[in-house]
């Protein structure tokens, strides 16, 4: 009898190519070309005021999508961690606030705000905060916008368009807040200086009703 031997890896015969291997191997660069998109190389490059913050911002904000929920818990967590700053929340919405959920928005805002002081009057790493704001003004609750027109009433970075959505939809959802909520929103209009006439006077007829 013909004495058989284990057929070695070497000598194994080729693998037949399948018509689809040309297909994966198409695809793969652009897996590889969004895997990459949630970090731009780009953004280790800051200059000294932040002048490319709101170009790197701007152009992402429509190619990402928002993160998962455990994504967020773990970047809230970031936001409001004691040990957080300024700069280390600005940058960590610089590189993904464009996958933020309206609350993380809000949070961010609210955040940088309790630092307060005019060193952010001119900061335009706040104009993308402010933009983002604006987009989700529709998604926040009564707090969130509460908690957004105070935040930038805070830094003294006052985007007049902003403000102006806010008083709209506070208007239009005054009985959402709660009678903190409605104190401080009038506050921060009044300490930003942006006339809300229309607002305050819906305000005063809702405050009896608490």
């Amino acid at each position: 009898s013909r004495e058989r031997f284990p057929r070695r890896r070497d000598d194994s015969p080729p693998r037949r190519r399948h018509r689809d291997d040309d297909d994966r191997q198409r695809r793969l660069p652009r897996r590889w070309e969004a895997a990459s998109r949630g970090r731009d190389p780009r953004d280790d490059r800051r200059d000294r005021d932040g002048n490319r913050s709101q170009e790197r911002f701007a152009s992402r904000r429509d190619d990402g999508r928002e993160a998962p929920l455990h994504q967020q818990i773990a970047w809230g967590k970031q936001i409001t961690a004691r040990n957080a700053t300024p700069e280390s929340i600005l940058r960590l919405f610089t590189n993904d606030g464009h996958r933020f959920s309206a609350r993380n928005v809000a949070t961010t805002a609210h955040r940088v705000g309790k630092f307060g002081g005019n060193r952010f009057r001119t900061d335009r790493r706040l104009q993308p905060l402010a933009v983002a704001s604006g987009r989700r003004i529709g998604e926040f609750n009564g707090m969130q916008l509460a908690n957004v027109a105070w935040g930038f009433a805070k830094t003294e970075f006052i985007d007049q368009r902003l403000f102006a959505g806010i008083a709209a939809e506070a208007q239009r959802r005054v009985r959402e807040f709660n009678s903190q909520e409605l104190s401080n929103t009038v506050w921060a209009f009044a300490t930003a200086g942006v006339a809300a006439q229309t607002l305050f006077e819906t305000i005063a007829l809702e405050t009896p009703r608490r």
